[in-house]
C-alpha cells in the first residue's frame, strides 16, 4: 500500500488527544456531508421541475418541424412527399397551415393563430390528452378547438350554436380597399372543444381542419406552412434529420423539440446553472472547514512529522499524507451525503412528503448525471482544499520544535 495513503487512513480513523481538533474534524466532515446532500437534493428537485415543465410542451410538440427558410409557406411536391415516406424512421407527418387571425364573438375579439391540421395530426399529438372539454374537430368542417384562454376571452363554450364565432384573416394582395369584406377572408366557426396545456399555448392557438384553413387563406393544393413529423425511434433523430435535409434540400429549416422551445430550454438551463453555482459556493465555504481541520492536524502531529522527516521522508511525501487525508475526507463526506440525499429524494418520490398543492406533490427526478455532478464537484473542490492545506508543511515548520 502507498505509504502516504496508509498514514492518511490512520490519521483519519484515529482520534487526536486534543478534543478541539476532533471537534473541528467532525464539523468539517458534517459540513461536506450536508453540502453534498443539499446539492443533490436541489439538483434532483430542479430536474423534477424541468421534466414537469417540459411534459406540457412535449405533448403538443412533434419530433421535427419543417419550415421554409424564406416565406410563410411552401409547396409540398409529390416528389418531396414520396422522399419523406421513403425514410424508414418517419412514422408519419402532418401538413400544417398556420397564420395570425382575429377571432370575434358577440362584440369580443382576440388575436390568435389559426392552426389547420390534417387527419394525421391526431396521431402525432395525443389530442385526447390536451382536451379540457368537448371533443376533437372533424375534418372538412368549420369546426374549431380553441385554447382555454381564448375561450374565456370570447366567453364561448362547447357546441354553443347560439353564439356566432367569426374568424378573420387579412386578404393577400394589393389595391385600394373600399369595403370591409374586401379586406378580410372570414368564416363562421363552431367551437367543439377546449384544450388546456399552459397559459401561453392556451392563449395562442385555434385549431381547425386543414381544408378550412386552406380555404380561409386562399392556399393552393399542397401549399403548407410547415410539416410536423413523428419518428418511429426518436433516438435515431440525428440520422433521420440528415435524411430529411437530403430529401427536401437546403431551402428548409428543420427544428427539433428543443429548438421549438428554445427560450424555455435556455431559461431552464440558466436557472439550473445558477442553482448549481449557488450551492457550489456553499460547498466551498464548507470545505474551508476541511482546510482548517487539516492545518490543525498538521500542527498536532508536528513532532511525528519531524521524526518522519529526520528518518528520510521527503517534504513532498509528508505533504502527500495530509493531501490524501483531505481528499479521503472529502470523498467520504461526498459519498455519505449522496446516500443521504438519495434517501430523502426517494422518500419524496415515493411518499410525496412535500406538496405544491393539495393534489400535486413537489416533482423530483433521480438522474445519474446528478450523482456524477455532485461527486465530481466534491472531489475537485476537495483536491483543491487539500492541496492548499498540505502546502502549509515546510522545512521551517518541521524544524520548529
Amino acid at each position: 500500500m502507498n505509504f502516504a495513503l496508509y498514514i492518511a487512513k490512520r490519521y483519519l480513523k484515529s482520534k487526536s488527544s486534543n478534543n478541539a481538533i476532533n471537534f473541528i474534524t467532525y464539523i468539517a466532515l458534517i459540513g461536506v456531508i450536508l453540502g453534498a446532500a443539499s446539492l443533490f437534493i436541489v439538483l434532483s428537485g430542479f430536474s423534477g421541475l424541468r421534466d414537469f415543465t417540459l411534459k406540457f410542451t412535449s405533448v403538443i410538440d412533434p419530433d421535427f418541424k419543417v419550415e421554409s427558410v424564406s416565406g410563410k409557406s411552401f409547396q409540398l411536391t409529390p416528389k418531396m412527399a414520396t422522399d419523406l415516406k421513403a425514410i424508414n424512421n418517419i412514422n408519419l407527418y402532418s401538413k400544417i397551415i398556420e397564420e395570425r387571425v382575429i377571432a370575434t364573438s358577440e362584440g369580443k375579439q382576440v388575436m390568435a393563430f389559426i392552426k389547420g391540421v390534417d387527419q394525421n395530426y391526431e396521431k402525432i399529438t395525443l389530442t385526447d390528452s390536451i382536451l379540457y372539454n368537448g371533443s376533437w374537430l372533424t375534418q372538412n368542417t368549420p369546426q374549431i378547438v380553441s385554447g382555454y384562454g381564448i375561450a374565456s376571452a370570447l366567453s364561448i363554450g362547447v357546441l354553443d350554436y347560439g353564439k356566432a364565432i367569426n374568424i378573420y384573416v387579412p386578404k393577400p394582395g394589393k389595391g385600394q380597399i373600399t369595403r370591409e369584406d374586401q379586406a378580410f377572408n372570414t368564416f363562421s366557426a363552431i367551437n367543439v372543444g377546449i384544450y388546456s396545456l399552459n397559459e401561453a399555448l392556451d392563449n395562442k392557438y385555434i385549431f381547425t381542419s386543414f381544408n378550412t384553413a386552406q380555404n380561409l387563406l386562399d392556399y393552393k393544393d399542397n401549399q403548407v406552412s410547415s410539416l410536423e413529423i413523428k419518428l418511429k425511434n426518436p433516438e435515431l433523430s440525428s440520422e433521420t434529420r440528415t435524411q430529411i435535409e437530403t430529401a427536401l434540400g437546403k431551402n428548409f429549416r428543420i427544428k427539433d423539440t428543443s429548438q421549438l422551445n428554445e427560450a424555455l430550454y435556455k431559461m431552464l438551463n440558466t436557472e439550473n446553472l445558477a442553482v448549481y453555482l449557488i450551492f457550489t459556493l456553499v460547498l466551498i465555504i464548507a470545505l474551508f472547514n476541511v482546510i482548517g481541520s487539516i492545518v490543525m492536524m498538521i500542527l498536532d502531529k508536528r513532532k511525528t512529522l519531524s521524526t518522519l522527516y529526520n528518518l528520510g521522508s521527503p517534504i513532498s511525501q509528508i505533504r502527500n499524507i495530509f493531501f490524501m487525508q483531505g481528499v479521503l475526507m472529502s470523498v467520504l463526506g461526498g459519498f455519505i451525503g449522496l446516500v443521504i440525499g438519495y434517501g430523502i429524494v426517494q422518500l419524496q418520490y415515493s411518499f410525496s412528503l412535500v406538496m405544491l398543492t393539495p393534489n400535486l406533490p413537489y416533482p423530483v427526478a433521480i438522474k445519474l448525471m446528478n450523482f456524477v455532478i455532485v461527486f465530481v464537484t466534491i472531489t475537485v473542490l476537495g483536491v483543491i482544499a487539500s492541496k492548499i492545506a498540505s502546502s502549509r508543511i515546510s522545512k521551517n515548520l518541521l524544524h520548529k520544535l
